[in-house]
């Protein structure tokens, strides 16, 4: 099945902490795991931002949720167990418990005005409920950067020969590759037919050279142009290569990359794209965010 919404997990999590018994946020975890039947891949799914799996984030929002509303209370760093609020919820037998449901406990409604949550009928927030603030926060972030890489990779597909070298140069430099701009400028610049060829350092020392080719193409890149680029390091006897376009790659060509001896690295438009955002190359920074937690060890007295 697929991974339950947050809002999904409040009943079983309530009924999982019925025996009155306190219970670490990871115990709940794995048995909500198993109730749900959950694979391992579902298990191990991780946020947009690769630092949490999705499933251990929305237990953790499920309980915060319940907790705000009294159901649950914590007992100590990483644990929690059931209220005699949550036993009288649990004795009417709920047929679900939703965010609309924790609406009558004023402690509930109380942070939810603080924090200007507000439940309405448009599309938007019937997705939205089903994801939790963490999640929202992340999806929005992917959002932002989706529509920026689109927006990038049409600029990169409308710029001359000339800016596109002095662009993969940027690229390469600020990844690390190349030692200097000036290095790197010197190694790259033949141009034709609308991309580059050359060598850049891997290093800044140039212990190992990298074979570059680009191409500003608008088709698609099929197997006997990589089958071209891969004999051409042989014929410079590099070992390296990176092919970089802003179209894309058949999947032959990725098929062909994977077999042969040779190193050959393949950067389609999209992740070009995302390597000019992710190095700060032809993108200016607008606003930062930068979300906190509690640090439960600075309040421990001892």
């Amino acid at each position: 099945m697929a991974i339950p919404d947050y809002q999904s997990i409040m009943l079983p999590l309530l009924r999982f902490a019925e025996d009155g018994n306190e219970h670490s946020l990871r115990e709940a975890i794995e048995g909500l795991s198993e109730k749900f039947g959950l694979t391992d891949t579902e298990r191990n799914e991780l946020l947009p931002s690769g630092q949490q799996p999705r499933f251990d984030n929305r237990v953790a929002w499920s309980r915060s949720y319940m907790s705000k509303a009294a159901l649950l209370e914590s007992t100590r760093r990483g644990y929690f167990r059931i209220t005699q609020r949550g036993r009288e919820v649990l004795s009417k037998n709920p047929p679900e418990i939703n965010v609309k449901f924790l609406d009558q406990f004023p402690e509930f409604v109380e942070f939810r005005a603080k924090h200007r949550e507000r439940e309405e009928t448009t599309e938007t927030t019937e997705t939205e409920t089903l994801q939790t603030p963490g999640e929202l926060l992340e999806t929005a972030y992917q959002k932002l950067r989706e529509d920026l890489t689109a927006e990038l990779l049409k600029f990169v597909k409308e710029c001359s020969p000339s800016f596109f070298e002095r662009l993969v140069i940027d690229i390469l430099v600020k990844m690390g590759y190349g030692g200097s701009r000036k290095e790197a400028g010197k190694a790259i610049g033949r141009s034709g037919d609308g991309g580059i060829d050359g060598i850049i350092n891997e290093d800044r020392l140039g212990l190992d050279v990298i074979y570059i080719q680009a191409k500003r193409w608008q088709a698609t890149i099929g197997r006997p142009e990589i089958q071209k680029f891969a004999g051409a390091l042989q014929g410079h006897r590099a070992k390296k290569g990176v092919f970089i376009t802003t179209s894309d790659f058949s999947r032959e060509a990725g098929d062909y990359v994977a077999k042969i001896d040779s190193k050959i690295v393949l950067i389609d438009g999209e992740q070009l794209a995302q390597l000019m955002i992710d190095h700060n190359v032809g993108v200016t920074p607008v606003t930062s965010y930068e979300t906190k937690k509690i640090d439960s060890d600075y309040f421990i007295e001892g």
